[in-house]
């Protein structure tokens, strides 16, 4: 997750426009903002914080920081003024120390222990500046200087400011005030002079010199593609150059060459499946562990890590892990990659890291990759060479029952392997399958009082990272004003015996008075600071009037003493009360935070509507589902209602019924008293189901009656006809706003009895089948909601589908439909028992030749 951090030079020099018409801190707001987009093009983009410093003094200075929101940052971006000094110095150390917050206590330096490039937290800082002389409180400097003391616990350890995963690069500002009538010259970015480059390169970064709003674009271009995750390490050559090969150059070049020395990064790549970079070996320290030293020795931030040019073989052993890195291109890279030899390595070193020798032993080797098209650094087990055997004698000779002699082999190479590499060792060999081979009780080289002196410094450097933090975006105290001093007695200067003296004195004539008889000190008189964060009230201060201003605010006041127009607040008219910046227009949620609290709900049971400031369409998003559980997460089911609708009210009530239209309930209003106290929940489904058992039993009796006589088969079809007469007596009652007094016996009064018209049989098989469809429609609409619910409480679910109406296909698709909608909520012990519910339909089917039901 890199960390993406810009300095913004807030000197008062930034304010020069360039012949675009801008001022150089607008260039600067906007190549952020244009960095911000060009980085978000990368699915990578989606880890990284932003964070934002100026050239103010700390705390003050620190505008976003590891806490702050995006929405922070851009605000604090946009109310950047450029009215201090060129205190670049302090800003930087500001800077690092902002970024260094958190590594004392994720204890990612790993002092004493060695160093892993693995445990990173890669930061850019970007600086736009415009190069103009550094300037301070005691005078001008000519060099760039960072403070030495600082406040961050722990900063002693490292000799530099910065780690090795920090890298800085700098925007340079040379725009000129007047367009140039030369072409631009193309190409790329030359550095820049200022004094901020040899800071640049010390970290790994460079400077670029701007001189044209294109040349901006195409530097924030680079610096996109340089946001990578990795660390630097300065790369030396030891020992003779190496002997021309036959694919080589053959021309020899005497003295040091570029290649010799490369202050050059290693890229460390995350794991593809976790995100976060493993590896295993680290790289040694520049010391040897002493046991008895109270204190460690300071390390220099970027590892000196020295190659041999002798050719090598490469030595890989299956089983025993290793880490590979690719090296950033410089020119040893392109040196190597000239030699084309892909089969050979150069072996690497970190002086002072052995017990005896300066060299050291060799971790690991440089090598060209297989295709020529880069070179990786491979970190091995401390002196590889020596331990590799034995671990490929273990896995193959010995079959990991090591004899005697071998234990001593591995215990000589022990003794030359610094302590610290001990427990990597220890998880390589659990990793191999022989965990036996180390003794736990091995010491790792740190004595008591540096690990208590570590631990103590994680726990200040916690604390200190707390209060930093919570002084980001607090803003500077300000001033009290200048007091000054009252006199020393309260008689009138008229009164005094030396009035003559003191005229004397005031006109020059006369020696001058002691302080205490000043004439220009005045009791309780105070010159207060200027507060540009308050409001001008031009109608109760007459001196926050703008000269400019004078006239409009004549006609304001002459308004407002003459009510000449409706003023909501007094003091304020309609001009001043609407006249909001456009950046501040949208911003809805400061304006709620300065409300009134608002008056309490008069229905508790409502739901609490939120407000749709900016956009009216807002949805509520809380709605989710779980995929493993069979549950539903508790919130809104549902997901394109509006933010003032809501499926279930609050507060954990019963749901609103809806009105169903469906004949099935129409039929069951019929027979319903008029004056009946309203149904529950549960009433209502009994009842429901009451209607459905009703329904299913009529339509079993019209198929196994028999046949009637011809003078009979009126008086029964009638008694068959009567759900469907009731019914649209019914809908006639609801369209006419009356009640029927033959049927319903509601007393409505002069309705005339139509006769009633019987269908045919072909009618009455019509009427049956959508009578059918209407009730599969109504039992699929109650199935789907049962399967909404949360629980595994499906009785309900199969006494429904028992209900169902039609053939055996027809049945079997509905069940099949079901099956689906229990797939699409992932309830899968409800699709288990519906699949041993559909073959049971099967047999049945089978063994029967009647289809009355299940």
């Amino acid at each position: 997750m890199p960390v993406l951090l810009f300095l913004i030079d807030t000197s008062a020099s930034m304010n020069q426009r360039s012949h675009l018409g801008t001022s150089y801190l607008d260039i600067a707001k906007g190549a952020v903002e244009t960095f911000l987009k060009l980085r978000s093009r990368d699915p990578a983009s989606r880890g990284d914080r932003y964070m934002l410093v100026s050239f103010e003094e700390a705390p003050v200075g620190i505008k976003a920081g590891w806490k702050d929101s995006h929405a922070t940052f851009m605000t604090e971006l946009r109310n950047l003024q450029a009215v201090g000094l060129t205190s670049i110095g302090q800003s930087l150390r500001t800077a690092f120390d902002l970024l260094n917050l958190n590594r004392l206590v994720s204890g990612i330096d790993n002092y004493g222990q060695g160093r892993n490039p693995f445990f990173l937290e890669p930061a850019i800082i970007v600086a736009i500046t415009d190069g103009s002389k550094l300037t301070s409180s005691s005078g001008v400097q000519d060099e760039l200087h960072l403070p030495l003391t600082t406040p961050l616990s722990g900063s002693e350890l490292t000799k530099e400011p910065f780690r090795w995963d920090q890298r800085l690069f700098s925007l340079v500002l040379r725009i000129p005030g007047h367009a140039s009538p030369d072409p631009e010259p193309m190409g790329g970015v030359p550095l820049d002079p200022s004094s901020i480059t040899p800071m640049c390169e010390v970290t790994g970064g460079r400077s670029y010199s701007v001189f044209s709003q294109r040349m901006l674009n195409q530097c924030l271009e680079s610096l996109v593609q340089k946001i990578h995750s990795g660390v630097v390490i300065n790369f030396e050559k030891t020992g003779p150059d190496p002997p021309p090969t036959e694919d080589a150059p053959t021309e020899m070049k005497y003295g040091p060459q570029s290649w010799h020395s490369c202050h050059k990064m290693i890229y460390v790549r995350p794991n593809p499946k976790t995100g976060v970079p493993v590896g295993h070996w680290p790289i040694p320290e520049s010391f040897w562990p002493d046991q008895n030293s109270p204190t460690l020795p300071p390390r220099a931030a970027h590892p000196q890590v020295k190659f041999s040019c002798v050719d090598s073989e490469p030595m890989v052993v299956d089983k025993v892990p290793f880490d590979k890195y690719e090296l950033e291109p410089s020119p040893l890279t392109q040196y190597i990659l000239e030699r084309k030899s892909p089969h050979t390595c150069w072996q690497v070193f970190v002086c002072n890291s052995a017990k005896y020798g300066e060299l050291g032993q060799p971790f690991g080797y440089l090598k060209a990759s297989t295709a020529l098209n880069c070179v990786n650094l491979f970190v091995m087990p401390y002196n590889y060479p020596v331990v590799l055997p034995l671990l490929d004698d273990l896995i193959t000779v010995h079959k990991f029952k090591p004899p005697a002699k071998w234990r001593q082999s591995f215990e000589n190479y022990l003794k030359t392997v610094p302590p610290y590499y001990i427990t990597a060792l220890r998880k390589a060999l659990r990793m191999m399958g022989a965990p036996n081979l180390l003794a736990d009780n091995m010491e790792y080289g740190l004595s008591y009082s540096v690990v208590s002196y570590l631990k103590k410094l994680s726990q200040q450097a916690k604390i200190e990272a707390d209060r930093v933090c919570a002084s980001v975006g607090k803003k500077a105290a300000l001033e009290g004003g200048i007091k000054l001093r009252c006199r020393s007695s309260a008689v009138s200067l008229a009164h005094r015996k030396d009035f003559t003296q003191l005229l004397h004195s005031i006109m020059g004539d006369g020696p001058a008075l002691p302080v205490e008889a000043n004439t220009k000190e005045f009791a309780g008189f105070q010159l207060a600071a200027l507060n540009k964060a308050l409001k001008p009230q031009g109608l109760r201060n007459p001196y926050d009037i703008p000269r400019s201003h004078l006239l409009d605010q004549l006609s304001r006041m002459r308004r407002n003493l003459l009510h000449a127009s409706i003023c909501i607040l007094k003091g304020q008219d309609q001009d001043q009360l609407h006249s909001v910046p456009i950046a501040q227009m949208g911003n809805y949620q400061d304006y709620l935070k300065h409300c009134p609290s608002p008056l309490r709900e008069a229905d508790p049971d409502q739901p609490k509507r939120l407000h749709t400031f900016g956009n009216p369409f807002k949805l509520d998003k809380k709605a989710m589902m779980v995929d493993e559980a069979d549950e539903f997460v508790t919130g809104t089911q549902g997901k394109g209602k509006r933010p003032g609708e809501s499926s279930s009210p609050a507060g954990g009530g019963a749901p609103k019924r809806r009105r169903c239209m469906s004949p099935l309930l129409r039929l069951g209003r019929a027979y319903t008293p008029p004056k009946t106290p309203p149904r529950t929940p549960d009433n209502d489904d009994t009842e429901l189901g009451n209607h459905i058992t009703n329904h299913l039993e009529s339509n079993r009796n019209l198929d196994k009656e028999p046949s009637p006589a011809p003078e009979s088969e009126p008086i029964q079809q009638r008694n068959h006809l009567q759900p469907d007469e009731v019914e649209n007596q019914q809908d006639r009652v609801q369209e006419n706003g009356q009640s029927s007094d033959s049927e319903l016996s509601l007393g409505s009064e002069g309705e005339e009895e139509t006769p009633h018209r019987y269908p045919s049989p072909c009618q009455l098989k019509k009427i049956r089948n959508q009578e059918s469809q209407e009730l599969n429609s109504e039992l699929r609409v109650l199935i789907t909601k049962e399967i909404r619910k949360p629980g595994r409480r499906y009785e309900k679910i199969f006494y429904l589908l028992k209900q169902i109406q039609g053939s055996l296909e027809t049945r079997l698709i509905f069940l099949q439909s079901i099956i689906k909608e229990a797939a699409r909520f992932k309830k899968r012990v409800l699709i288990e028992q519906l699949e041993n519910f559909l073959e049971e339909i099967h047999l049945r089917a089978n063994s029967m030749n009647h289809l009355d039901g299940f």
